[in-house]
């Protein structure tokens, strides 16, 4: 059967009538780019940050082949090869880091816009740096997540940006003649005594959220065993190892960009050989009823759209890893009612601590 986008899932992520996997700037990212993927080489064409794959194979039907494809989340990555199998399509692209190899004598990149801009800089940057002179960028997105300010970031990395007329609420940047060309380079600062590193996209970038220091307040003292759920830029993780030097922790995120940042964070503490940071889906790579203590700040996001639905999914597969007697200790946002979830799906939940806006829980695995 002929692929079409309509077909595309987002699964293993969260599915549901409103959440889709292709949307109108997908569609208008590859308009735009039409002409320009007609002239490409195999393995010049880039796609980075492609949802559930509409950029990869909507260009794999069109005859592209080699593409080299970078997606932040393990789940749109996961996504994405799922879908291929469906189309029969797989074998059309390769999975890369974000790193030079990717981006190296490219002739034309696609890219779904992230919102924070330092992710933008980062991203365009590499492109300058290591990517074909002739590259041209086709960077797009839902106006209601664009700005002008990203305009003015791709102006900086290169010599025209164009913008595309807007279709069905979307628009394409599209940026020629690269220069001042940088590899990424995580953000540094020192927070409470522990020093934090973020690349462009980090949640909370070289800082700590505040649900995280009410967390970080009240954690308990780990054992082996310990894991850091969700971890963004590792900050939990690291405060554990530098206050517990005999003890190894593991800090888990789906997030490529969390993973770096982590692992930089645990270098710049001292204690990189005592946190395992892991890229995982939840916590797939993680055996049954082996950890003795969680800590998560469950996202409320997923694959750029807000639902509720991510927590309960995270509470259920930390349940899984918990041992007897475990527990899970979750910080969330007091208005989203997270007890009730917690107590079905791991076990009794008793308060630890609240304030204006967060409260902390720890629940035991029955």
């Amino acid at each position: 059967m002929p692929f079409s986008l309509d077909d595309l899932r987002r699964w293993p992520d969260l599915e549901g009538p409103d959440l889709v996997a292709a949307d109108a700037a997908d569609r208008l990212i590859l308009d735009e780019s039409e002409v320009a993927r007609a002239d490409v080489p195999a393995g010049g064409l880039v796609v980075i940050d492609d949802a559930y794959g509409a950029l990869t194979l909507g260009a794999a039907t069109a005859g592209a082949r080699g593409i080299r494809v970078h997606q932040d989340s393990l789940t749109g990555q996961r996504a994405l090869i799922a879908n291929a199998d469906r189309a029969e399509l797989a074998g059309t692209f390769v999975p890369h880091d974000l790193d030079a190899d990717l981006v190296r004598d490219a002739r034309v990149v696609l890219l779904r816009l992230p919102r924070a801009l330092r992710a933008l800089d980062d991203i365009a940057g590499l492109i300058a740096a290591h990517a074909h002179p002739d590259v041209v960028v086709f960077a797009g997105g839902r106006i209601k997540h664009m700005t002008v300010a990203m305009n003015d970031v791709l102006r900086a990395r290169f010599a025209r940006v164009d913008v595309t007329h807007a279709r069905q609420k979307s628009r394409v940047l599209v940026a020629r003649g690269p220069h001042d060309g940088a590899d990424p380079q995580p953000e540094a600062a020192t927070v409470d005594g522990l020093e934090v590193r973020a690349f462009g996209g980090a949640f909370a970038g070289a800082s700590i959220d505040i649900g995280t220091r009410l967390l970080l307040a009240h954690l308990p003292d780990p054992t082996d065993g310990a894991i850091d759920f969700a971890c963004g830029t590792g900050v939990v993780a690291a405060a554990w190892a530098t206050r517990h030097p005999s003890v190894r922790i593991v800090a888990t995120d789906r997030s490529a960009v969390a993973v770096a940042s982590a692992r930089a964070t645990a270098r710049a503490n001292g204690v990189a050989d005592r946190v395992d940071v892991i890229r995982d889906d939840l916590l797939s790579s993680r055996p049954d009823a082996s950890a003795a203590l969680i800590a998560l700040n469950p996202p409320f996001h997923t694959g750029g759209a807000i639902t509720e639905g991510m927590a309960p999914r995270m509470f259920a597969d930390a349940a899984r890893v918990l041992a007897p007697d475990g527990e899970l200790w979750t910080v969330w946002n007091s208005a989203l009612q997270y007890r009730p979830a917690l107590e079905r799906l791991v076990g009794p939940t008793r308060q630890i601590a609240r304030d204006r806006k967060f409260t902390v829980t720890a629940s035991m695995r029955r």
